[in-house]
């Protein structure tokens, strides 16, 4: 378990982080030291999922695969609407799906791994602690007027860069 003496370094890292890499990156420490446990090899793609008047889809783990898929369309409303939730929100949708990744596949354990590696890392009183407890009070009002379905023949942006920690060059 982190001790609380290590929180403000985790604080700092998200907040001075620059973009999903370096998140994903505070991702894969936070798991590492509290599970045991790593994967490399991950991409990470955007892509429009779709959503309903009842919620939204924030990312998705397609098991046996190698890429995590985070949904567009919250994450631009939420930058536009309220930016100092962006970065907690990706941190919590990147560790619930890497941890997905790593062969949890049970949604309830998964969520409560989440909860619990997140208080860990953060405390109690942090937005992304917070968000892992109930992330819809937050986005109450994040939801579709109508059902989008993710559209047919989806496009899938490749974030470069992701999981540069796990890879490796020979020049």
């Amino acid at each position: 378990m982190k001790s609380v003496n290590e929180r403000p370094i985790y604080r700092e890292r998200l907040e001075k982080a620059k973009d999903l890499v370096d998140i994903f990156e505070i991702v894969k420490d936070a798991v590492s030291a509290r599970l045991g446990i790593s994967r490399g090899g991950l991409m990470l793609g955007l892509a429009e999922l779709g959503g309903s008047p009842n919620g939204w889809i924030g990312g998705l783990y397609p098991v046996a695969t190698n890429v995590i898929v985070m949904n567009k369309g919250p994450m631009d409303r939420i930058l536009e609407n309220s930016p100092e939730l962006y970065k907690p929100y990706c941190f919590h949708i990147l560790l619930h799906e890497y941890i997905h990744a790593l062969g949890y596949m049970d949604e309830a354990l998964t969520r409560r791994k989440t909860l619990e590696i997140t208080e860990a890392l953060f405390g109690k009183d942090h937005l992304a602690t917070m968000m892992a407890a109930d992330i819809m009070q937050f986005f109450p009002a994040l939801t579709y007027p109508v059902p989008m379905p993710a559209p047919e023949g989806m496009n899938v942006e490749l974030v470069k860069g992701f999981d540069r920690s796990s890879a490796s060059y020979i020049c």
